[in-house]
């Protein structure tokens, strides 16, 4: 009986250690664990690089699903706490708002992402932080365009520009943050009447992206067109000649110098509230604004850096420097709503 006792007590102590050791096990994985799970709207190839860099400079592997920012914000309500990603990250300031307002993110301390990101382009409750810039700005054709005359975003609702504007849909973050700026700067009645002046000079329907305004211009369809400054940097860079003949067809104007300045646009990260690699995921975001990050992205994809020690590419230096929009981005994210009114309501589709 004891010698049964004895053989009973080493099985259950056998045991005991087995799933002790099993629970270390699972809780060493959990806490080495080196990955983190983004979301992203941006489709770059830089962007490629960039994680590359920072899997090799950390160890954290990143996994990253791409679609558009409306896409990927569905996708994280529906996911809720099940979700396995930690970051999202977009093309433009509307993104990042619309994610803070459904209470998609979780607010994020960091000394780094302080430092390094000016407070204008940054949410004033650490949810959100840009890490590059884009200004949107007017091209115009070289050949049928007198330097000087388009100094203003409101140069182009007159009259004398009637079926001569190219521009893309009122679908566009882009566009809808641009508008959302003159509404906080001009107030709306402002705001709508520069809008419904710019639909009343269209040159044709608007469609397509920001290249494909510029490309209308070479091909004659229009003068000139509102776009953000990488994309020409990308055209000009472009392996295809038909591409840089085009982007070589126009020249920049940087509207608004004399008054309110030109508008900038971001692009942004934020850690999601249900994060489960959230000291992963704050290190990405502290890469994403380190010296490193951005010189590649400034030099490669022809963005506006947020760190100022980092200058620009030596295309977009060529369009020369500029007084950016004195606001808060924080302060006109919530008016991109009322831009996508004003637009249907002038019928710029």
């Amino acid at each position: 009986m004891k010698k049964i006792s004895y053989y009973l007590l080493l099985f259950v102590l056998a045991l005991f250690l087995s799933s002790c050791a099993a629970q270390g096990q699972a809780v060493g994985t959990q806490n080495t664990q080196q990955v983190v799970n983004i979301y992203t709207a941006r489709h770059y190839d830089v962007d490629d690089q960039i994680f590359k860099n920072f899997e090799n400079r950390t160890g954290i592997k990143v996994n990253i699903v791409k679609g558009t920012s409306d896409q990927l914000l569905e996708r994280i309500r529906t996911e809720g706490s099940s979700t396995e990603t930690d970051l999202y990250i977009t093309a433009d300031l509307a993104g990042l708002h619309r994610a803070k307002v459904l209470g998609l993110l979780f607010p994020v301390v960091s000394e780094v992402l302080d430092s390094n990101v000016p407070e204008k382009l940054k949410d004033p409750d650490d949810h959100w932080f840009g890490f590059t810039k884009r200004a949107r700005v007017i091209v115009y054709s070289k050949e049928r365009v007198v330097p000087g005359e388009i100094l203003s975003y409101m140069d182009l609702t007159d009259p004398k520009w009637k079926g001569r504007v190219l521009v893309r849909g009122s679908d566009s973050a882009y566009n809808q943050t641009l508008l959302a700026s003159f509404i906080y700067l001009m107030g709306r009645e402002s705001a709508k009447e520069w809008a419904s002046g710019i639909a009343a000079n269209f040159a044709r329907r608007p469609r397509g992206g920001d290249r494909d305004q510029v490309l209308a211009i070479a091909a004659g369809e229009g003068d000139a067109a509102i776009i953000n400054t990488y994309y020409l940097g990308l055209m000009l860079t472009s392996s295809d000649l038909e591409t840089r003949n085009a982007a070589n067809s126009v020249s920049v104007v940087f509207p608004d110098q004399d008054l309110s300045g030109t508008h900038i646009n971001i692009s942004g990260v934020a850690l999601l509230e249900h994060a489960k690699n959230r000291s992963n995921a704050v290190k990405l975001m502290e890469y994403l604004v380190s010296e490193e990050a951005q010189e590649v992205l400034a030099s490669l994809n022809h963005e506006y850096p947020v760190l100022s020690s980092v200058e620009v590419s030596d295309i977009l230096a060529s369009f020369g420097s500029f007084t950016e929009q004195q606001l808060e981005l924080s302060d006109i994210g919530g008016l991109t709503e009322i831009a996508l009114m004003i637009f249907h309501e002038v019928g710029w589709e």
